[in-house]
């Protein structure tokens, strides 16, 4: 084959024309070695005889002989030969690469469950957290509430308790003339005086004491009629609410604080009088202006 014909050969790959020129350097050295001596004439017989391995590696090297770069057909490689010289590494190489691919492929896997693994401990931390967080701002709701509570119980205390607290705020004497039930222009007045005062308050009450002369029952019954003059004036006049004036009939009885003049013997009523005490609850009278008396 000549030049011309060795240019337009097509090589399959690099490692063959690396295999072709390891062929062409074959001949070359086998025309440097010196012819066989004559020394096998001398050897012996059994000497000569090859072992079956080395006939059998003998019979490999002519038959790769034969396929190789010089054999008797072509001068050059051919592509079997080549190709069976290419295959075991190729089969090599995709076994290589099938094991890359396997082991990336099994550290994706690894790598997606351990990133799952890591965002569903994060997750169940995150909601732990929340959870405590809620169960914390709970808590102290529920705190709070309580001492509402609490501080509302104290004072509903206070409340209930102080509804019966009344203190006296002004004390207004009217006389009657001869012991008649009949109110003088003067005590109008000073009664007037006093509804004016009371008008828009709340949390009050009149307490009514009446006095008459006379002994027993007598003075107890003018008592009682000098009481009625007074609250009849003041519900009629004014519109002072019945249930806010309370009256009792002493009679000719005095208080303790008044049962003995200052001649130390007994005190003795002498004039009808009705007095009336102005009492208020500072509870119940919130938000609006103390009266006067």
């Amino acid at each position: 084959m000549t030049y011309g014909a060795l240019a337009r050969f097509q090589f399959p790959s690099r490692l063959g024309f690396l295999l072709l020129a390891s062929a062409l350097s074959v001949p070359a050295l086998a025309q440097q070695t010196p012819p066989a001596t004559d020394q096998t004439q001398n050897t012996p017989p059994s000497a000569m005889q090859p072992s079956p391995a080395a006939s059998s590696s003998s019979n490999t090297a002519n038959q790769n002989a034969k396929e190789g770069f010089w054999g008797r057909m072509n001068p050059f490689a051919r592509k079997k030969w080549v190709h069976r010289q290419i295959d075991p590494l190729k089969d090599r190489l995709n076994e290589l690469d099938e094991v890359n691919a396997k082991n990336a492929r099994d550290i994706k896997d690894v790598d997606e469950r351990a990133q799952a693994g890591i965002q569903k401990a994060q997750s169940s931390a995150d909601a732990a957290n929340q959870a405590a967080t809620a169960a914390g701002q709970q808590a102290q709701q529920a705190n709070s509430t309580a001492q509402s509570a609490a501080n509302h119980v104290d004072q509903l205390n206070g409340t209930v308790n102080g509804l019966d607290q009344y203190k006296q705020v002004s004390v207004l004497e009217i006389p009657f003339k001869n012991g008649e039930p009949i109110l003088s222009q003067d005590a109008k007045s000073q009664l007037d005086q006093l509804a004016a005062n009371l008008t828009g308050h709340q949390g009050y009450i009149l307490e009514l004491s009446a006095h008459a002369p006379g002994a027993g029952s007598m003075g107890i019954q003018k008592s009682e009629r000098l009481a009625e003059a007074v609250k009849r004036y003041l519900v009629t006049e004014h519109q002072i609410p019945v249930y806010r004036m309370h009256a009792v009939a002493l009679g000719n009885a005095v208080d303790q604080a008044n049962a003995t003049d200052e001649n130390g013997k007994p005190a003795r009523v002498k004039a009808s009088s009705v007095s009336i005490r102005l009492m208020e609850n500072s509870l119940a009278a919130q938000g609006t202006p103390p009266p006067q008396g």
